[in-house]
């Protein structure tokens, strides 16, 4: 609960900051200025409002008490005793993706735990209709549903999959998205509950249509992996998907967010189908079946991981086809005035709209110091006392409310970076969009793509915006002295503030060496080592498809040749995959030896090799953050990353210098 003083502080925040603004847009604006300048502080008070009302419809739903006894403990729900488990159609989606690729989503599948599993149905939809794909669905025991001359994208593939199946429950994955198994057992019981009280007539409890499960991802994305914050930052999505979408949740409308989520099959029916005329198919099916009179709710506990694209024109081609996706789904259903959404499914909606056009406001921010400080053209007439009368108070209170209500996933810093990032490629689509102009064609991201030098072109923006902010402190602060620059701080400071943001998005751009072809995971599996006829005790500390570290309980020196071949037994819940390495290198942590394998043949078997896939990829990957870590500043977040960035260019320098000393040898 939140006291009472707090309240008040959150109310207080609330009437200081609309007093602000109705000080701008009343007393603020250079109507004697010439028209250009007036339409864009128009054009920027605009985006203040925006920009504040978007934090009020968020604070408004971290104080609102939902009274929705099921989406309160959601994470506690158990099978009913006694109540038969309904089957359920899992639908991996596929279009052109590896089939290796789709043998872990398969796999996982096939290790699911669930009371019955013969209800349980693997179901491939492939629109690309591959006979490879057909033969390793049969292999894992699955129904494949080829489809070709699909002109619907990813809605067309499942909606023709849909009328082939008939489970009363479907759960819907991306190809690369896979299931821990524990997945059903998260998911399931709520439907059954949610049943079994409709039957009482709970008066509370409206149909559920969903659960939507977080979108996760086991390697770090764009930002954690090119800023070197895999470590203290999450994954980007994490703040929508484990906060924002369970405060959705929270009032019966979380969004659908495209894979890990299970539906009532009639939901879907009623809604008309995944939408076509979209390309945010999720998005909109999602208030659809809001709409149609059902619930929906969201989890905080990831139930499946895919992958993380990590090349920027991949990301951002992604964020482009979200941002047309959801402002064309919005006017599909007509958000602002249909009368079959309720206030708060309203509000949600709205506030996912706003969303993109959260990047021109960062534009027309970053833009107006400069404007100012550089050109000499005031945007904002007020001096400084009356800007920390009016501005001063209402900012930093209503800035320390949305930190105070929170989660700890991400700041609100962090999140001026992504803005500042995305702002100049998302502007464009999103205003081309509003205006009718759409993307015709539905553009798969392709998450397989690896970073290269073309990447670097998307620093160009940013580093035209570094040198004008940095031209615009020094022509600003140039010959100032005492109470003059005093007078100027608050311009100094938000030039100063995008300057740093600005950097972080130059490092960004400008990619990060990638040293490992495979991503590592934090699993401690009991097995034993056969090295020289031996036999050891042996626990991993972590995997990958390509080795392993362990160590022995009783801390042995093991003793291999370089090239001796050495056999592990991993046991994970009574099954054991076999596997062959040589240990490559020894390392001694806390007096423990621990040891690094590289795999050399992979698993013995088939069986082994599907085994050893469950132990790699059933759970959240551990080594990279759940919470962002608060102790680390954007001032050591630029130390960090000029400190690495210099290291990776020396080591660079003298591996280019020993390979032409060996050429000029040879």
């Amino acid at each position: 609960m939140i006291s009472r003083t707090k309240k008040v502080a959150y109310v207080l925040a609330f009437l200081l900051s609309v007093l602000y603004l109705i000080w701008r847009v009343f007393y603020t604006l250079p109507w004697h200025g010439s028209i250009w300048i007036l339409i864009f502080a128009i054009l920027l008070v605009f985006s203040e409002i925006i920009s504040n009302i978007t934090a009020y419809i968020v604070i408004y739903f971290r104080l609102r008490v939902t009274k929705k006894k099921i989406s309160n403990n959601l994470e506690d729900q158990d099978y009913l005793p006694g109540v038969p488990v309904p089957d359920i159609d899992m639908i991996v989606a596929t279009h052109d993706e590896d089939p290796a690729l789709l043998r872990k989503t398969f796999n996982a599948i096939k290790y699911i735990e669930y009371p019955d599993k013969s209800k349980v149905h693997l179901v491939v939809a492939d629109d690309g209709n591959r006979p490879e794909v057909a033969a390793l669905t049969a292999e894992y025991g699955g129904r494949y549903i080829g489809l070709s001359g699909n002109k619907e994208a990813k809605s067309g593939n499942i909606n023709h999959a849909l009328t082939l199946v008939n489970s009363p429950l479907v759960a819907i994955f991306d190809a690369d998205m896979i299931p821990y198994s524990s997945f059903l057992d998260a998911t399931v019981p709520i439907f059954m509950h949610n049943l079994a009280d409709q039957a009482k007539e709970e008066p509370e409890e409206e149909p559920l249509g969903f659960i939507q499960t977080p979108q996760s991802f086991y390697n770090a994305d764009i930002f954690q992996f090119n800023l070197f914050s895999e470590k203290s930052v999450p994954n980007e999505q994490d703040y929508f998907s484990r906060d924002i979408n369970v405060l959705n949740s929270m009032n019966g409308a979380a969004i659908f967010t495209g894979s890990n989520t299970v539906f009532l099959r009639q939901a879907i029916d009623d809604a008309g189908g995944f939408p076509v005329d979209t390309l945010t198919e999720d998005f909109e099916l999602g208030g659809r079946i809001n709409m149609a009179g059902y619930t929906s709710y969201s989890t905080r506990v990831p139930q499946a991981s895919g992958i993380s694209p990590v090349d920027v024109k991949g990301v951002i081609k992604q964020r482009v086809r979200w941002a047309r996706g959801v402002i064309q789904s919005s006017r599909n259903m007509r958000i602002f005035w249909n009368r079959k959404l309720s206030f708060n499914n309203r509000l949600i909606l709205i506030n996912s709209y706003l969303y993109w056009w959260s990047f021109s406001r960062r534009i027309m921010f970053i833009a107006a110091p400069i404007v100012f400080a550089l050109f000499d053209q005031p945007v904002v007439i007020a001096n400084l006392w009356l800007l920390l009368i009016f501005w001063a108070p209402g900012y930093f209170l209503l800035h320390w409310v949305l930190g105070d209500t929170a989660s700890s996933i991400r700041d609100e810093r962090w999140g001026e970076i992504q803005e500042t990032f995305f702002a100049p490629f998302l502007v464009l689509p999103v205003l081309l969009q509003a205006l009718g102009i759409k993307q015709k064609k539905f553009k798969v991201t392709d998450k397989d793509s690896k970073f290269g030098w073309r990447d670097r072109l998307y620093m160009v923006p940013f580093v035209i915006t570094w040198f004008l902010l940095v031209a615009s402190i020094i022509h600003f602060n140039y010959g100032k002295f005492g109470t003059e620059i005093l007078m100027g701080s608050i311009v100094t400071f938000w030039l100063v503030m995008h300057l740093i943001n600005v950097t972080f998005c130059i490092f960004l751009a400008s990619g990060r060496p990638v040293y490992r072809e495979y991503e590592r995971f934090d699993r401690q599996y009991a097995g034993m080592v056969s090295v020289a006829g031996t036999d050891y005790a042996m626990e991993t500390i972590n995997v990958s498809e390509q080795g392993l570290l362990f160590i022995t309980p009783k801390n042995e020196m093991l003793v291999a040749s370089d090239d001796q071949e050495i056999c592990l037994e991993l046991v994970y819940k009574r099954q054991v995959a076999r596997l062959k390495g040589r240990i490559v290198r020894v390392i001694d942590v806390d007096e423990q030896h621990q040891y690094a394998v590289e795999l050399t043949e992979g698993p013995i078997d088939h069986e082994s090799e599907d085994i050893y896939l469950q132990i790699i990829y059933d759970g959240y990957n551990l080594v990279l953050p759940e919470e962002q870590d608060e102790w680390i500043t954007p001032l050591d977040g630029l130390y960090i990353n000029l400190a690495n960035r210099s290291e990776n260019f020396m080591r660079s320098y003298n591996n280019k210098m020993v390979t032409d000393k060996k050429r000029g040898q040879s």
